[in-house]
């Protein structure tokens, strides 16, 4: 007689408190119990979840835990899986490959265990001949670079993006060159190679040049039309940007850090005027919003080969503390993937 499929239980990371670091409290959970879709969710089971800083950055600041999450948590939001009971009304299928967003917090979304819930409007099916693995990175990293990018340039514009080897920045670099556009990027030394193989024009190694003295010198010769920063911490390129940045151009701020300093730098940019100080150039914060149309291109560029899932590290679910410690060093080139059940998913889904 065969297992029951889903399983009343499931294996879960979960974590109650983040002293010390969200990877020093994670535990494990061998018999968590499924989760229970509402009627706008469909229920999933989780092949693979990349990871983001929004999934330890957020729990770490003190007293976020307590008031804002329910304890315990699980983590983890981009992921790719198969339906195990879509929603109602919904055109998908039992057994379907899909790829997007898990569960409704984007701080502790659920993907990081064997089943998990993905919202109607939050998931997509994964284009024939793109790995799971590869989807999975797709949600966050990948959301935030089209929707931070492609709506705001046109073929032939030239754009600047500050952190190119990264997850985001990885992404970036291609749909900007996918849409046509003439990319600039910073990162270091030991990227310069892999960002000018993503597609990159010209790059600035920030650790022989200043970004912002290169961005000066290149607004000699042309303004860029958009600037994207995926780093965040050096207030001057936002203060500056109106020295390289057209006049109808826009500046999103995608990276940052959850310190006070950086609250006191978003506070002077979005309410200190410019001539006491503050942006004189257009300069806008980001957060990335599920869309099916968006990613569904993404999806359909990944089949084409236009845009690649650059994988730095795989990981396997039992070793997840290590994926996180990885992540927090911020040297991961591309993104970080933890494979939930590539080799056994689709015995549970048949």
């Amino acid at each position: 007689m065969s297992a029951p499929f889903p399983p009343p239980t499931m294996r879960s990371w979960q974590y109650s408190r983040t002293v010390g670091g969200l990877e020093n409290n994670l535990s494990l959970n061998p018999a968590a119990p499924l989760p229970t879709p509402k009627p706008d969710q469909h229920l999933v089971q989780v092949i693979a979840a990349a990871l983001n800083p929004v999934d330890y950055k957020p729990a770490e600041i003190p007293g976020f835990l307590r008031f804002a999450m329910t304890k315990p948590a699980t983590p983890g939001t981009d992921f790719a899986g198969t339906i195990v009971r879509p929603a109602p009304g919904s055109p998908f299928k039992a057994g379907q490959l899909v790829f997007g967003a898990s569960g409704t917090s984007p701080v502790a979304g659920g993907a990081l265990r064997e089943f998990s819930v993905s919202k109607v409007g939050s998931a997509v099916p994964i284009p024939e001949g793109v790995e799971p693995i590869h989807a999975a990175t797709v949600a966050v990293a990948g959301m935030t670079a089209y929707q931070s990018i492609v709506p705001h340039v046109k073929a032939g514009d030239k754009i600047f993006i500050n952190g190119g080897s990264g997850g985001t920045g990885a992404f970036g670099i291609q749909m900007a060159k996918a849409v046509g556009c003439h990319v600039t990027t910073a990162c270091s030394t030991a990227n310069v190679g892999f960002c000018r193989e993503l597609g990159a024009d010209d790059v600035v190694d920030y650790k022989t040049e200043n970004v912002l003295e290169a961005l000066l010198r290149k607004a000699k010769e042309h303004s860029f039309d958009h600037v994207v920063d995926n780093v965040g911490t050096d207030d001057q390129l936002a203060l500056r940007c109106h020295e390289f940045l057209r006049s109808d151009g826009l500046m999103v701020i995608v990276g940052g850090e959850a310190t006070l300093k950086a609250v006191k730098q978003t506070l002077r940019r979005t309410l200190l005027p410019g001539f006491l100080g503050g942006v004189k150039g257009k300069v806008v914060g980001f957060w990335p919003v599920p869309n099916v149309e968006d990613m569904q291109q993404i999806g359909e560029w990944m089949k084409e080969g236009k845009v690649k899932a650059v994988v730095d590290s795989q990981f396997a679910f039992e070793e997840l503390p290590k994926a996180f410690e990885k992540l927090r060093t911020g040297r991961a080139r591309g993104k970080i993937v933890v494979d939930v059940a590539s080799a056994t998913y689709k015995k549970g889904s048949e």
